[in-house]
């Protein structure tokens, strides 16, 4: 009689393994606000944006490889929606004292390098990352207008090659919110850098 509870505790751990659930936010949750600090010195919060569609937050950092992998797609990404009304926001909540070549001044050089067009955040104290749940750089969540939480997880399922993509996991779920429709999937696994959080004293 222990086989239903002791598969179910498995096919649990195997899915969180996976990077399919985690302890924020999942899919029709209301995301809380944020005012976080640009690398142009000033702060930006969803609420700034009164008419857009949508909004698309990633998790994202300076150093990781997979980060760099998708920075120009996070980029590329920005200049085709926000005409759409989709607003990008990249926050990146790695420490810089664990990773210091993640501080606000290695951020400010790294956009203006890469020519990000997009607000680059820095979560300071590391609160937000939390709340949403992310665990990965890059790591997506796309929000509708109301701040629902409509997908989760990658950009694409090709971090190596763009040109080599076969689903476009975030554009096909701004597609099916255009559309008045839920993204399937909902989720999908974020490959990534582990978000690096402050040591504890």
């Amino acid at each position: 009689m222990r086989v239903i509870p002791l598969l179910f505790a498995f096919v649990s751990s195997v899915i969180i393994g996976n990077n399919l659930v985690s302890e924020g936010y999942q899919p029709g949750d209301t995301a809380t606000d944020f005012k976080l600090k640009s690398v142009d010195g000033k702060n930006y919060s969803m609420a700034d944006y009164k008419e857009a569609k949508g909004f698309i937050i990633v998790f994202t950092c300076n150093t990781c490889p997979f980060a760099v992998k998708y920075q120009n797609r996070i980029n590329d990404l920005a200049k085709k929606y926000k005409p759409k009304g989709y607003i990008l926001l990249a926050i990146n909540s790695n420490d810089p004292e664990v990773q210091p070549d993640d501080t606000y001044e290695k951020m400010q050089k790294k956009a203006k390098e890469n020519s990000f067009v997009f607000p680059y955040l820095v979560d300071e104290g590391q609160k937000i990352y939390p709340q949403y749940g992310a665990t990965k750089t890059p790591h997506v969540f796309l929000l509708d207008k109301n701040r629902t939480v409509k997908y989760i997880g990658a950009i694409d399922d090709n971090a190596d090659d763009a040109l080599a993509v076969k689903e476009k996991y975030l554009e096909n779920a701004i597609a099916a919110l255009d559309s008045g429709k839920d993204p399937s999937p909902a989720i999908t696994k974020a490959i990534g850098c582990s978000i690096k959080a402050k040591k504890k004293a």
